[in-house]
């Protein structure tokens, strides 16, 4: 399945807010669809499986990611030692797009994703063209020395005017580099999910 490259508002109007997707916000409060508007008058319940399906398309419209990443993220969260859900997460939050897009650099983290493709991101002063790449701890991830990308990403910053960063990163303005302190915690998730619905949800296939 490739990636969603629809109408964004329309995503947003089933599933809620989503920060990287879009910051648009749709005039009309009904979900989509010519049921929406039943939908919305509590006429219908949702079932648990309904539930945690949508749980699980706020993180893959979010995040930007097929059904195929998503599940290989699962099985390594899975693996690893810990809170899955967190550590899902945590997984997802050091994708280079995504911290891009948290950083400012970006207004979307589709957005970022095409910056990260178009070679205009450094991770420790190399250039790296892979939008899923994971980050580590440490790393720094700064803007290629050229004119075109430092001031596209100037721009990006002075449009986004990003005021609360996580305390996992770090932004150094002047220079145009951010810092991977530390794991980000789930306060600094701005996506609104339970996350343990999308274990549930694969835990289940």
């Amino acid at each position: 399945m490739s990636r969603y490259r629809g109408p964004r508002l329309r995503i947003t109007r089933r599933l809620g807010v989503l920060p990287g997707l879009t910051s648009k916000k749709s005039k009309k409060s009904t979900r989509p669809g010519q049921h929406g508007k039943t939908n919305d008058d509590n006429s219908k319940k949702t079932t648990e499986y309904g539930v945690r399906l949508e749980e699980k398309q706020k993180l893959k419209f979010n995040y930007g990611l097929t059904e195929n990443q998503l599940y290989r993220y699962i099985k390594e969260a899975r693996r690893r030692q810990g809170v899955t859900g967190l550590i899902l997460l945590q997984l997802l939050e050091m994708r280079l797009d995504t911290i891009c897009f948290t950083l400012g650099f970006a207004r979307s983290i589709g957005h970022a994703r095409q910056l990260v493709n178009h070679g205009h991101i450094t991770v420790n002063k190399k250039v790296v063209t892979i939008a899923s790449f994971q980050c580590h701890l440490n790393d720094i991830i700064g803007v290629k020395d050229k004119l075109v990308s430092k001031n596209l990403i100037e721009n990006n910053l002075k449009n986004n005017n990003v005021i609360d960063l996580p305390g996992h990163l770090k932004l150094n303005v002047p220079k145009l580099e951010g810092v991977v302190l530390d794991y980000c915690d789930r306060n600094d998730v701005g996506l609104q999910l339970d996350e343990l619905l999308v274990i549930e949800y694969y835990s289940r296939r």
